[in-house]
């Protein structure tokens, strides 16, 4: 933290993303109301070894611990950034999450009530897990007669360990850790008058989740998602995963004219309908629990900017469909010269942006 020259207290930040394919970091700083981007980077696994930063163990998704420090390192190395504060996100394949109601009671009651309603609701012993909880519903509590709802969040407490034994490794203060959805609640930022459906395509899951005025309603993450799409592809036409990979990325859901790429589009929509029946499902639930539908649709994630999936998803979905850009929609200063990079960027790069804005407020 450092004073600039007209006396306002200068704050940077670490928002890091570990997913299961690569790894990104943004760091941010804010000066008063004015945040900028200072720099951002990421790693992909196979640039390290042939396997995703992320296996499968004990029901959960656990990464290679010194892998993921070096990688992380590196990645602030050469970039040049300078905070050693940090904010980890949590990714949805790592959490538990599950709504309830509570009668009206004062705020210094909710703890206690919210821990016994997690024991009712998580199927694992609560001294496994740190719970995190938000009031979806009813902004005074203490209001007689309103019933309270409450978003849980629960982490297992190996993930976290996990994540302080990487912020020790490179050295980096932890400020935080985060379940990835509030990042993207924060980084979205979506018109408070709207009822928005945001669907995040990682590499290993899918997210779909629905935000009333502003306030996140629910969440829910499914199979499958970006690997699944290259596999598929790999599969069909014969092709490593690498060059299938390159196809999903050039071609996507375009007709296209070329011969012998004439098929990609077929193929690549088998998954990516089974993807907007997972999302139908979640839109139908949360429709039928608050008699809402959401009138627009934000594509978030790497999978976001393969040619025509924003166009598909317009048709089937029936609904107004954006690519988020968070650098954008927070106006978050930075170099013009990178406008067009960060406009291809942004949609990957938005837990990173989330997150790290939470070691700015």
């Amino acid at each position: 933290m450092a004073f600039t020259p007209f006396g306002l207290v200068k704050k940077n930040c670490l928002g890091i993303d570990i997913g299961s394919s690569s790894i990104k970091i943004v760091e941010l700083s804010r000066v008063g109301e004015r945040v900028k981007l200072e720099a951002y980077g990421q790693i992909q696994a196979e640039a390290i070894y042939d396997k995703p930063f992320r296996t499968l163990e004990k029901n959960t998704l656990l990464f290679q611990t010194m892998d993921i420090a070096r990688a992380i390192s590196g990645i602030v190395n050469e970039a040049k950034m300078s905070s050693r504060k940090v904010v980890f996100s949590i990714p949805d394949f790592s959490t538990f999450y599950t709504t309830f109601e509570l009668p009206s009671m004062s705020l210094p009651e909710l703890p206690q009530a919210i821990r016994f309603q997690a024991r009712q609701q998580i199927p694992v012993p609560l001294n496994e897990v740190s719970l995190d909880w938000s009031i979806i519903q009813g902004e005074r509590p203490s209001h007689p007669g309103a019933n309270i709802k409450v978003l849980l969040v629960a982490v297992p407490n190996e993930v976290i360990n996990q994540y302080q034994e990487i912020s020790k490794i490179t050295k980096l203060d932890l400020y935080a850790l985060e379940a990835e959805v509030f990042g993207f609640l924060r980084a979205v930022n979506p018109d408070k008058t709207k009822t928005v459906a945001i669907i995040d395509i990682g590499a290993q899951s899918t997210t779909c989740s629905l935000i009333d005025k502003g306030v996140l309603r629910q969440s829910r993450s499914f199979e499958p998602a970006g690997n699944e799409i290259t596999e598929v592809l790999s599969k069909a036409l014969q092709i490593d995963f690498k060059e299938a990979q390159a196809l999903k990325q050039k071609y996507g859901l375009l007709s296209v004219a070329e011969p012998g790429k004439e098929s990609i589009r077929e193929i690549i929509s088998t998954i990516v309908d089974s993807i907007l029946m997972e999302v139908d499902k979640t839109i139908q639930s949360f429709s039928m629990a608050e008699s809402k539908f959401p009138t627009l649709i934000i594509l978030s994630g790497g999978v976001a900017l393969i040619p025509g999936l924003k166009e598909y998803f317009a048709e089937k979905l029936g609904q107004e469909v954006e690519v988020a850009n968070p650098f954008s929609s927070l106006n978050i200063f930075y170099p013009p010269l990178l406008e067009k990079t960060l406009k291809e960027l942004s949609p990957s790069y938005i837990i990173a942006v989330g997150v790290a804005l939470r070691g700015l407020e």
